[in-house]
């Protein structure tokens, strides 16, 4: 129920507003063929931008170097000024008592802004799970 109210508290005040600036990246990186990998991987944060709350960012032990040219690429064309988008909301949500969660999600998104790719969208639930997997498995 804590989830739901967050979401809808997020959406009304920031999520809209941050998620329209995530598809307006996508929608310019699918100009090209070659663009459309990046937009696609920017349509999937905008939703997870819309809804945040219950769902996080896992990175993805399988990423490896066409990620990391991805994310380089992602970072010059767009991540950079997301990234700002995701500042500015965090220190306006952060004037107000009600802001300040709001505020520690932006945060939050600031480096999936700038480093897109290798990451994966799951519940917190999945979450939880892959990180006690990964503990097990180290020991």
């Amino acid at each position: 129920m804590l989830r739901l109210i967050g979401n809808i508290i997020w959406l009304v005040l920031t999520g809209f507003a941050t998620a329209l600036g995530w598809l307006l990246a996508s929608l310019l990186m699918c100009i090209t063929i070659i663009g459309i990998p990046f937009g696609v991987q920017g349509i999937k944060i905008a939703m997870f931008t819309l809804w945040p709350f219950g769902r996080t960012l896992v990175k993805r032990p399988t990423a490896g170097a066409p990620s990391a040219i991805g994310n380089v690429v992602w970072l010059i064309l767009a991540g950079w000024w997301l990234a700002i988008m995701h500042l500015v909301a965090a220190v306006v949500m952060a004037l107000t008592i009600i802001g300040i969660p709001l505020a520690a999600g932006h945060l939050k998104l600031i480096p999936v802004s700038l480093w897109p790719f290798g990451r994966e969208i799951v519940s917190v639930e999945e979450a939880r799970a892959i990180e006690a997997t990964s503990a097990v498995a180290v020991r």
